[in-house]
């Protein structure tokens, strides 16, 4: 890995480019708690990527991973997060690129592509439909079950399930707490409006926290939904049958 600094983070990331040559650029960006070996080496997107001929980059975003950690809940924001996406294709030197976000990483890909549209050629929320504007539930009893001394004390059934997930991934959990607090934040109808890059919309047909992605991509002026069958949040990333339909939506909307 490689890292940059930006506003004040060392952000670690990984750049590859397919075996054929220079591809286009595609950027991914990992849900909360994850990091961009546990949502795209491990489930096999980058190696897909570059099958398919195109440049896989993925980053560590803050508090996450390899990056530096902070423990401000000010810092978490998604408009400070979506600006460390951009400021990595800067430090890359790529003026445009294809943008895929999961869960917590399609909410940033969506504030990246309002502040910064010229950067942002596509887009891909996997993980997260409606629930973009209508908020994911209640989240408060994940930041207790992350900081909680003993994990067994957790009752709150995706509170346990965050906590595990964040022990097997050997995360700062001070530094996650602190990042759930504020990285919520909702876009508005209006907003989501303005997003007028090629979008599909992915998530799982067992999936309880991203909601319908038919209802974005209806608010949006060119976005498609595409139905992760069988899949909920944690096992839709990985999906063959997403990743296909990803391959099919970069083909039809080329650099």
């Amino acid at each position: 890995m490689q890292s940059f600094t930006h506003d004040g983070f060392d952000l670690a990331f990984l750049d590859r480019q397919p075996a054929s040559g220079e591809g286009d650029p595609v950027l991914m960006i990992h849900g909360f708690a994850s990091s961009h070996y546990v949502n795209w080496v491990s489930p096999g997107w980058f190696k897909t990527l570059n099958d398919a001929g195109y440049r896989a980059i993925a980053f560590d975003n803050r508090g996450h991973g390899a990056s530096s950690k902070s423990y401000d809940e000010a810092d978490y924001t998604p408009v400070k997060m979506a600006s460390d996406a951009t400021a990595l294709l800067d430090h890359l030197g790529i003026e445009r690129a294809h943008v895929m976000g999961y869960s917590m990483g399609a909410r940033i890909a969506a504030f990246m592509a309002l502040s910064d549209p010229d950067k942002v050629a596509t887009l891909v929320f996997g993980g997260l439909g409606i629930g973009m504007i209508d908020g994911v539930g209640d989240w408060d009893p994940i930041a207790d079950a992350l900081l909680a001394e003993d994990p067994a004390a957790t009752s709150h059934p995706r509170g346990r399930s965050f906590r595990a997930f964040a022990d097997q991934t050997r995360s700062d959990r001070r530094a996650l707490a602190a990042c759930i607090a504020k990285s919520r934040e909702l876009l508005s109808e209006q907003d989501v409006a303005r997003i007028a890059q090629p979008t599909l919309v992915a998530v799982g047909t067992t999936d309880d926290i991203g909601g319908s992605p038919d209802e974005l991509a209806a608010l949006m002026p060119n976005a498609s939904a595409f139905h992760i069958e069988g899949r909920d949040h944690m096992l839709a990333v990985g999906d063959k049958t997403f990743k296909q339909r990803v391959l099919e939506f970069y083909a039809e909307n080329p650099l």
